[in-house]
Formats: C-alpha cells, sequence, structure tokens
C-alpha cells in the first residue's frame, strides 16, 4: 500500500474516537510478591485457555483523539477515502523532558505495511527535534502484539500500574505496561575523527542531499535549502575558499557554505561575509560537527582579512560561539529591525567597530522560486512533507 500520512488538525479532528480493537490468545502474566527484603516481579508470557477480545465498546471512555488532559497533544494520520484508518499521537511531557505517545491505531485492514513503524519513526523525529530525553508510552500485558512491536521498535519495560484500569487488574491480565525508548547522548566528534575540506564536483549530490535531509520538514513543508547550495554555487557572491565539507568514514555529514553581503549606510558601502546553510546530516547533529565546521572557517576567513559575519540562525545555539544580536554592532535589517535571530561575530578586535548600517546579503537568497524546488527535487529519493507542532501551524 503506499500511504501518506498528514497533521490531523487539533480544530477539525479533537474528539475522534480511535477504535483501538484487538484480539489475543496470550499475555504477559504480571505477579507482584513481597519478600523480607522488598519485593519480586516477574513478568512471564502465557497463554489464555480461550482467545480474549478487546473493543472499544467495553470502556466508559474510548480513545479519542485531543482529549482535554493531553495539554500539549499533536495528532497524524493516514485517510483512505476520507476515512481516517490510522492514528498517532503524542503530548510532550514538558516537566520531565519526555514525549509521550498517547495514542497508536492502525485499522487491522491495513496492519502489517508498515504504517506503525512510519509512526514510531515520526514519534522519534519529533523527539529529536524537541531534544527530548526519552519517549514513553503504555500498553496493557494482554496486548502482546503491540508489546512485542514495541519492543521491535527499540522500546523497554520501564515500569507498571497494577491497578490502572481497574482494582483487579493482576487477576484480569490487564496490567498497565509502561515502555520506553531512550535516544541516548550523542558523543562529540572531535576534529581528528572528521575530514574537513573543500568539496569538488563530485561531492554536489551528497552535499545536497545531505542538506535536503538536514532541513527537512524544519522550517516548512518540505525545505529549499539544497537547492539554495546548488544555485549558490553559481553564483558571483558565493566564496569557494572559505566554504567547507565534513567527510565521516566517506560519507558527507556536514557543511557550511559562504557568500558575500553587504552593510549600507547612506553613501557608504562596507563588505562583509555571511554564511548559510551550515548543517549536519540528522544522524550526526548533536555531535560538535556544526561548530567544528564554524571554528575552522571563521579562522580561514579572520585569516583572509575578512571583518565579519552577520547571519540570521538560531538564537539557542550560536551566542555560545561567540556570536551576538546585530545591535550591539549598529547593523540593522533592511527594514530597520532587530531581533534575535539577527546575530553577527567580529573576526579580530574591534574589526566591526566602523562598520553600521542596514545589512543586505546576495540575492540568490532571494531567488528560489517553489516550482524551480519541486522540479529539483526530483533529482533525490522523495521524502513526505510532514507537520510538527510548534513549527507553522
Amino acid at each position: 500500500m503506499d500511504f501518506q500520512i498528514i497533521h490531523l488538525p487539533k480544530e477539525k479532528w479533537k474528539g475522534t474516537i480511535i477504535p483501538i480493537k484487538y484480539k489475543t490468545d496470550k499475555y504477559y502474566d504480571v505477579i507482584v510478591n513481597k519478600t523480607d527484603n522488598g519485593f519480586v516481579i516477574d513478568i512471564e508470557k502465557k497463554d489464555f485457555t480461550a482467545p480474549v477480545t478487546h473493543a472499544p465498546e467495553e470502556h466508559d471512555f474510548p480513545d479519542k483523539l485531543y482529549e482535554e488532559h493531553w495539554k500539549n497533544a499533536y495528532a497524524w494520520g493516514v485517510l483512505v477515502n476520507d476515512e481516517l484508518v490510522a492514528a498517532i499521537e503524542t503530548d510532550q511531557e514538558l516537566w520531565s523532558n519526555r514525549l509521550r505517545i498517547t495514542e497508536l491505531w492502525v485499522d487491522e485492514r491495513y496492519q502489517k505495511q508498515g504504517i506503525g513503524h512510519a509512526f514510531i519513526e515520526i514519534a522519534k523525529e519529533q523527539a529529536r527535534r524537541e531534544r527530548r530525553r526519552a519517549i514513553i508510552l503504555e500498553t496493557q500485558s494482554c496486548n502482546v502484539n503491540a508489546i512485542d512491536f514495541y519492543q521491535h521498535e527499540g522500546f523497554n519495560l520501564i515500569g507498571m500500574d497494577t491497578c490502572c484500569y481497574k482494582n483487579n487488574d493482576l487477576q484480569r491480565k490487564e496490567v498497565r505496561l509502561e515502555f520506553g525508548c531512550f535516544p541516548g547522548e550523542k558523543k562529540r566528534l572531535s576534529r581528528e575523527e572528521i575530514e574537513i575540506r573543500m568539496e569538488t564536483r563530485d561531492d554536489w549530490y551528497s552535499v545536497e542531499l545531505m542538506t535536503q535531509h538536514a532541513f527537512w520538514n524544519k522550517h516548512n513543508l518540505g525545505c529549499d535549502e539544497h537547492y539554495l547550495v546548488h544555485k549558490l554555487r553559481q553564483h558571483k557572491d558565493y566564496i569557494p575558499e572559505l566554504s567547507r565539507i565534513a567527510i565521516k568514514d566517506g560519507a558527507v555529514i556536514g557543511c557550511i557554505m559562504y557568500s558575500k553581503s553587504r552593510v549600507v549606510d547612506g553613501a557608504d558601502t562596507h563588505d562583509i561575509i555571511t554564511f548559510g546553510p551550515l548543517c549536519v546530516d540528522p544522524e550526526w547533529q548533536g555531535c560538535g560537527v556544526g561548530e567544528l565546521l564554524l571554528r575552522e572557517t571563521m579562522s580561514l576567513a579572520a585569516d583572509k582579512g575578512y571583518k565579519g559575519i552577520i547571519i540570521f540562525g538560531e538564537p539557542d545555539y550560536y551566542p555560545r560561539i561567540g556570536f551576538k544580536t546585530c545591535d550591539n554592532f549598529n547593523i540593522m535589517t533592511l527594514d530597520g529591525k532587530n531581533f534575535d535571530a539577527f546575530m553577527g561575530i567580529e573576526l579580530a578586535q574591534d574589526s566591526m567597530k566602523d562598520i553600521r548600517g542596514k545589512f543586505y546579503h546576495s540575492e540568490v537568497f532571494e531567488n528560489l522560486p517553489k516550482e524551480e524546488v519541486e522540479e529539483y527535487n526530483k533529482n533525490f529519493p522523495p521524502l513526505q512533507k510532514l507537520r510538527f507542532p510548534g513549527q507553522w501551524d
């Protein structure tokens, strides 16, 4: 089946019943025994004497999307002929910095076709973007297929509740089990572990593919940064002698591209430089690759006599490398504004003290028609455009 996962907006899908139903002939028997030194808990897969079916009709409160108690819920789903046949919902557990999967359902007609796995990948991507320390979910000890599926997807048992549904959950063989998946802290790479060099024509496709993956669905549906890389190489403002790529085990895992820009104050024009994109393959994000690229190329730029760098970038990342908002340099945007994402850095002591005015970046950043981007996307394996919470709802 070719299926498309879409965001399910709260205003349309709130209150939609998720008809979770399953039949099982096995269960995980949970036995809790108190001992002189504490407790002993045994959990063992066993056979029911007869198959057991669980359906939404047996519950007073069936599962629904966007329940009131999930304050930060966000849902995706699959529609077939306008019928919802699968859904996943997550909720940001802000106080513990975890992401909870609150609903995950695939209609039995569409199971074993990869939809469940695709849903879990969405949750993992959301957790990566939000830097959550864990993804958690709950299921029942008698939902053996779900338990086996979650374990296959990298989840492990992290806890249980023996009276979540009724006071006799242990006897009914329907105990709430909590499972968790932990992305883990990534090891930072040293300069000796990667190769940083200028790109060659043979690198072009790999650099653009990596860039596409790094920005896909980050700022909008899809991305155009890989097309920007393609256009930038051909533009008069591109500075190849500063631009660099990062290589790890023969694969391109990062790049930084520099271009000429200027600051204009009336009749006075000051040459300056900017970079963008600076990106790292998602698999290697959080390992310090971007910082290695940036520090090495900043040193190159300083050696070549450039006075400073002006960027539009992430305000929670660049200040730790030394970037400051541009109001510190008496530099403003073309429309006379300043904000946290508009930053600059001097490449030598007081090297930008005489530069002031309005910032103009290269025209190449303004000329990326959507239809051209879509056509260029045909050069790469297709990726799904998907909305994530807190970005551009």
